[in-house]
């Protein structure tokens, strides 16, 4: 997506475990724009010179590419580039707090979406951990930076990722003005519990697309079906750029309103991941009909190969399934 927090912390024996909800912080009289900001300085008050220096950084656009679907200890040996910005392992409790309280604040709050959504997906990274994975995966291998002091009246980028996770919310004179790149991704993809809850944060993603494929007729299927697989997203790391330039697959204008409306529950699952995104949802409905629906593999998203895309004039997302790494099963990564 052309768009589409994490949750208590403290560091145990190198590790770091999520509690359940950040605290109350002082800046619960603003909102939007200014409460993110009040929150960012509040975190830059808790950290040592080095720290901020490493954190606050100048805006630039190779920066805000510095993203990957990779563990970071495992991004050397790929040739990707490295994260920027602060990791979670060089910081203390209070200051995780911090990180935190401001990541929920750009993030939606909606039920099973953006905050919680992301709770659960770091979560399984510490579940990786914990059982036999090793530290190559956990928190302390997530990062956050600011590329540009985040400010009223002036251009920023509050950047945030791990293992299968990129959140990048751009702000320009006090508005977001998009949240992208934002990748997704999750092993194990069954529940599994952790802290006492059952996690399975990507289910409704899946199934919002299983819905579409399953709505087209046999004739739409076949238009729908591209005849090329695909190993990962197209639109990954350092390709922020790489959109197809002709679209493939059947045309929204040529679906019934059902359909579209099935469309437009899937669109929603990835664009109500993020606070104030509602400009961006517009956007994308006023395109619609302009938009196609691409897919190869199977119609159950669940084989390795399986592969779903929404493609419109704005709009881009992609869901697609990768071999296990740790476990047998497969494993999707979307954008």
């Amino acid at each position: 997506m052309n768009v589409r927090v994490v949750k208590g912390t403290s560091v145990v024996s190198g590790s770091t475990t999520y509690n359940p909800e950040p605290a109350a912080n002082s800046c619960t009289s603003d909102s939007g724009i200014r409460q993110i900001i009040c929150l960012a300085d509040a975190l830059k008050a808790t950290l040592n010179a080095s720290q901020l220096a490493t954190l606050q950084r100048t805006y630039s656009v190779s920066e805000a590419k510095r993203w990957s679907t990779l563990p970071q200890p495992l991004m050397g040996d790929m040739g990707d580039s490295s994260r920027v910005g602060l990791n979670f392992g060089e910081m203390t409790t209070e200051q995780i707090q911090a990180a935190k309280v401001l990541l929920k604040a750009m993030t939606s709050t909606q039920a099973n979406k953006g905050w919680q959504e992301v709770q659960q997906i770091l979560n399984a990274d510490e579940y990786l951990q914990a059982n036999g994975a090793g530290s190559v995966y956990g928190a302390q291998n997530d990062y956050l930076a600011f590329l540009g002091t985040p400010a009223t009246s002036c251009t920023f980028e509050i950047q945030f990722g791990g293992h299968h996770l990129a959140l990048a919310n751009t702000y320009k004179d006090g508005n977001l003005t998009g949240a992208t790149p934002s990748f997704r991704g999750l092993e194990p993809f069954a529940a599994f519990s952790w802290n006492g809850s059952n996690n399975q944060p990507l289910q409704q993603e899946k199934e919002s697309l299983q819905a579409i494929l399953a709505s087209f007729s046999s004739s739409q299927l076949a238009t729908a079906k591209i005849n090329r697989s695909f190993g990962d997203v197209v639109v990954g790391p350092q390709k922020d750029g790489q959109f197809q330039a002709s679209p493939s697959g059947i045309k929204v204008s040529e679906l019934s309103e059902a359909q579209k409306n099935l469309i437009i529950t899937a669109i929603k699952t990835y664009v109500d991941d993020i606070a104030g995104t509602e400009f961006l949802l517009q956007n994308y409905l006023s395109e619609l009909d302009q938009s196609y629906i691409a897919y190869t593999g199977s119609t159950d998203l669940a084989n390795h190969g399986d592969y779903i895309r929404i493609d419109g004039p704005s709009v881009w997302i992609e869901y697609s399934c990768q071999n296990g790494v740790i476990y047998q099963a497969t494993h999707p990564h979307s954008v």
